[in-house]
């Protein structure tokens, strides 16, 4: 048997209107004395402010850096910044982008990271992987944060589109899952029943309580702890297997075909629909649950046109070709794809 290592985050802490308690949170981590913190024009422009003053009252020296994109190009730049900091730790604040570039810099330069999430729109938060632009969308692994920092209040502020977009990529752990047991049966890859039984848990969780969310609106805590665990399963399993398969690549195609339309867990979500179906699950109860969250179920509410999610079907299996998928059992034709988009109702 292969030798197989876990790195977990060593702190996690949730509260409400917290952000003030970030300096402290830093020093029992690590006792960092100077961190260099990402973060976007937006994220910076509300919360800068705050956090330079919670940084003081523990005499952490900062420096700041902006991120603009996911491309290599602009990661580069940042990284060679980040490394005349001297710092001790970097710090990814603000939703994906930020936290990715954080979290892969300090990979790259071997300091600690934290991640302080700003929106919960998918479960990078606490994973190890980090989702880069480059001629061909993939994901790659990075380190899992030593420290999540997470105040409830400010995930609330987000856009509601934005929470949906995290019930989508929770739910696609139930295919995800399917999808490993499969690669396990067919290529006795390693399968972690733990880890996968965790991600599940978190898909679970969602779709229980999808009804009662439809009628007193998302539960932000519920879904932070969900993507939080959804995260720590996939650095139990050393890849992001338990939360990425078939659908994740549909969403990766629908990345290099219509870049830049429609959130992550959007297209992950539509993706499960399509994908439940290949694999004999409840894809109406998918769709259920991504309507009473008020997630899209269609590729017209996210501005996908038809052809282009068809394109995406049959290409999908070919972007991560090592990957055991439900599309490995099928041969995707466009007119398999086609009648596979038409009939569960997502074009």
């Amino acid at each position: 048997m292969k030798s197989h290592r876990m790195e977990l985050p060593r702190l996690i802490e949730v509260g409400e209107n917290n952000i003030g308690d970030f300096g402290r949170f830093l020093r029992s981590l690590s006792r960092p004395e100077r961190v260099s913190l990402i973060a976007g024009t937006n994220v910076q422009r509300i919360l800068k402010s705050t956090i330079e003053r919670s940084l003081r009252s523990k005499r952490i020296r900062f420096v700041w850096h902006t991120s603009t994109d996911n491309h290599v190009r602009s990661l580069n730049q940042i990284q060679r910044d980040v490394k005349k900091d001297g710092s001790d730790l970097v710090a990814g604040i603000g939703g994906g982008r930020s936290v990715d570039t954080a979290k892969l810099i300090s990979y790259n330069l071997d300091k600690p990271f934290v991640s302080l999430p700003t929106a919960a729109s998918h479960d990078g938060m606490a994973s190890p992987f980090v989702s880069v632009k480059s001629d061909k969308p993939h994901s790659i692994v990075a380190t899992a944060p030593m420290g999540v920092f997470v105040d409830i209040g400010i995930i609330k502020k987000a856009p509601a589109r934005l929470l949906a977009s995290g019930c989508g990529d929770l739910v696609a752990n139930i295919i995800a899952v399917r999808d490993w047991q499969l690669g396990h049966k067919k290529t006795r890859e390693y399968y972690g029943r733990y880890a996968a039984d965790l991600a599940m848990m978190s898909a679970k969780i969602v779709m229980e309580n999808s009804g009662m969310f439809a009628k007193k609106g998302l539960d932000a805590r519920v879904i932070v702890e969900g993507l939080i665990s959804a995260g720590v399963a996939s650095c139990i399993a050393g890849s992001s297997r338990p939360c990425s398969g078939a659908e994740h690549l549909v969403s990766h195609a629908l990345d290099k075909l219509a870049p830049g339309i429609g959130l992550h867990g959007e297209k992950c979500g539509l993706g499960s629909i399509m994908m439940a179906k290949l694999q004999g699950q409840d894809w109406k109860k998918i769709i259920k649950t991504l309507r009473d969250v008020g997630a899209p179920t269609t590729a017209k509410q996210i501005g996908l046109k038809a052809d282009t999610i068809v394109e995406a079907l049959t290409i999908a299996q070919d972007l991560r070709p090592e990957r055991y998928t439900i599309l490995k059992e099928i041969k995707m034709t466009q007119r398999r794809a086609t009648n596979l988009a038409k009939s569960t109702r997502v074009i």
